[in-house]
């Protein structure tokens, strides 16, 4: 009974990152903020816990109801002959970010609401969770992405269902494999990025309600992602939904060029866990008198806050892939 007590507690993470927050995180007079221990590579205690799989089973629920309503969104948009451009794009974007933003807030304190194996490889590379738990994570979603999409094509019926594409993803006329991957890549950078900034224990320790608020701008960093993309590749930056559509949909237009929905979205997870946890890894010091670094490193109370950079160096390593990224996408045009 312990055991399963401890596992509530804990949530989906055994290595917990709570701090104190609000006035008590500012009262402390050692240290403005205690890093959190980075999650080991392997944790085989993991597999005995039952929030654990408490955790997979609401990322598979979740991707699941993902998948559903977005999907249902997409078909419903192209089946009207007499909709808008514009209003179509921008329902769709509608639906998905307002279901990862509902959907983030009911499982983030069972799982994380990760929902996309591009967050949670993101989230891995970051030292949030261990390989064992990603993995688990990743297998989850696309199991729960099938069933959802094979759903909605029972609803449907498999004609009609195959006539209206089956919400698979696919790079459009006018673009060329290149324009599909780079957009890939930059969508799942621009939510991976938010997802590490309004999950960031550091922000959480100082503002109670930045916990509470989370859900809301990855939400919108989906919605803003599709309406950008949507034109190009249909917006993938979830190989969950894009495995999901193709599978259940299975003709080959979404098979063609479904390899740029998970290599897109990996390498912009990777990207973004590179950039947020090395390249402008902050600390916020607060001091007193002089600009006396040692005091700036040590000291705990000030008027004012001063922000530096460490890790500095790793800025080079993540333009360099930016210019060779760069280099693949001109050489496939």
């Amino acid at each position: 009974m312990e055991g399963k007590e401890e596992d509530v507690r804990l949530g989906a993470n055994k290595f917990s990152e709570r701090q104190p927050i609000g006035t008590a995180a500012q009262s402390q007079d050692d240290k403005d903020y205690t890093e959190p221990p980075p999650a080991p590579l392997f944790e085989p205690s993991e597999l005995t816990s039952w929030s654990f799989y408490r955790a997979g089973i609401a990322e598979f629920v979740a991707t699941f109801l993902f998948l559903y309503i977005s999907v249902l969104t997409v078909m419903g948009v192209v089946k009207d002959k007499t909709k808008c451009t514009t209003v179509g794009i921008q329902g769709i974007a509608w639906a998905f970010g307002g279901m990862i933003f509902a959907l983030v807030y009911c499982t983030a304190g069972i799982s994380g609401g990760h929902i996309n194996p591009a967050v949670t490889f993101g989230l891995f590379l970051g030292r949030k969770l261990s390989l064992t738990r990603a993995i688990y994570y990743m297998v989850m979603q696309c199991l729960g992405a099938i069933c959802g999409a094979g759903v909605v094509k029972g609803f449907m019926g498999k004609t009609r269902y195959g006539a209206l594409g089956g919400g698979a993803n696919s790079v459009n006329h006018g673009y060329t494999k290149g324009d599909g991957l780079g957009a890939e890549i930059v969508g799942t950078f621009v939510l991976v990025y938010t997802v590490f900034s309004a999950t960031d224990a550091k922000r959480s320790a100082r503002d109670s309600h930045v916990p509470i608020l989370a859900p809301l701008p990855i939400g919108f960093a989906v919605f803003l992602v599709h309406l950008a993309t949507i034109p190009i590749t249909g917006t993938g930056i979830n190989p969950a939904r894009s495995l999901g559509a193709a599978i259940i949909f299975n003709k080959d237009k979404g098979w063609d060029d479904h390899w740029i929905f998970w290599v897109g979205p990996f390498i912009g997870a990777a990207l973004a866990a590179l950039y947020h946890s090395h390249s402008f890894q902050i600390k916020m010091i607060k001091i007193n008198g002089p600009y006396d670094l040692n005091k700036m490193k040590n000291s705990s109370h000030a008027p004012f806050q001063f922000v530096y950079f460490h890790h500095f160096s790793f800025v080079c390593f993540p333009l360099y892939l930016c210019v060779r990224i760069c280099n693949i996408l001109l050489q496939l045009k």
